[in-house]
């Protein structure tokens, strides 16, 4: 009897290895609920390549922005005093007017609904603006738009950096090229509050920063080596430059062909 029970909690014990055992790759082949089970339930088939739910909030997002920012824009060419804010003013009105057409037209090729109001949130935004009036009025200008366009720029590069929609691709390379000037001219007045929009941004982090550590006023850091190439090639393409050619140059170049009909 002893020997008949002892086989059996040797055979208990195999059953409970094997199951230990076996059930990392149940788990494994077992994909739903991760990242990759998403992605694939979110996607659609389209003639220009999958096309994703991120993908499609790009689009959204492209639309809410003009929404708000070109009358946003309009309001500051009429009543900002400074000719910084009415130029920043300017490049949003015909930014955006030029985007929308874009995102519009991709909207309808891949069949992707657009919204026709801005949020309440945005439109929010729109009340506070047209309640201010001087300074105060320029503060909130530069700032709320900086701090929307920063947010939306992060999404551009993950949607240009991941989507398999050659439709979606160019239009996150035409927002990128948008979003980074209206930035530019942002910034370019002065009035933006960079520890304001860090001290957001780290609220919401959650991984913990990398880099070198925090110079040390009392060692002299060596400049390092230029990068540059080695041998006698002959190169065609030149540097990135601003409009005139000039580093600090106040805008950023957004020529680029006009939207596919």
């Amino acid at each position: 009897m002893r020997r008949i029970n002892g086989t059996a909690l040797v055979i208990a014990a195999l059953v409970a290895t094997i199951g230990a055992l076996a059930f990392p790759v149940w788990s494994y082949a077992d994909r739903s609920g991760t990242g990759q089970a998403n992605l694939n339930a979110s996607t659609v088939a389209t003639r220009w390549g999958p096309l994703s739910a991120t993908d499609r909030d790009l689009l959204v997002k492209v639309r809410l922005a003009g929404l708000w920012e070109l009358p946003a824009g309009q309001q500051a060419i009429e009543r900002a005093p400074s000719e910084a804010m009415k130029e920043a003013g300017d490049h949003l009105v015909v930014g955006h007017t030029d985007l929308d057409k874009r995102a519009r037209t991709v909207a309808a090729q891949l069949g992707v609904p657009l919204p026709n109001q801005p949020t309440e949130q945005q439109q929010g935004w729109l009340r506070e603006l047209s309640a201010a009036s001087g300074q105060e009025y320029e503060r909130k200008f530069a700032n709320l738009l900086r701090n929307a366009h920063g947010k939306v720029f992060s999404l551009i590069a993950q949607v240009r950096h991941t989507t398999r929609n050659s439709l979606i691709r160019q239009l996150a390379s035409d927002s990128n090229q948008t979003v980074l000037d209206h930035i530019t001219m942002l910034e370019a007045t002065g009035l933006v509050d960079f520890d304001a929009l860090a001290n957001e941004a780290a609220g919401t982090a959650t991984a913990s920063p990398s880099g070198p550590p925090p110079p040390d006023g009392s060692v002299t850091v060596p400049s390092p080596p230029p990068a540059e190439p080695t041998g006698d090639q002959t190169f065609t393409s030149r540097p990135s430059a601003q409009p005139e050619g000039e580093i600090g140059s106040p805008a950023v170049n957004t020529d680029r062909p006009a939207p596919s009909p």
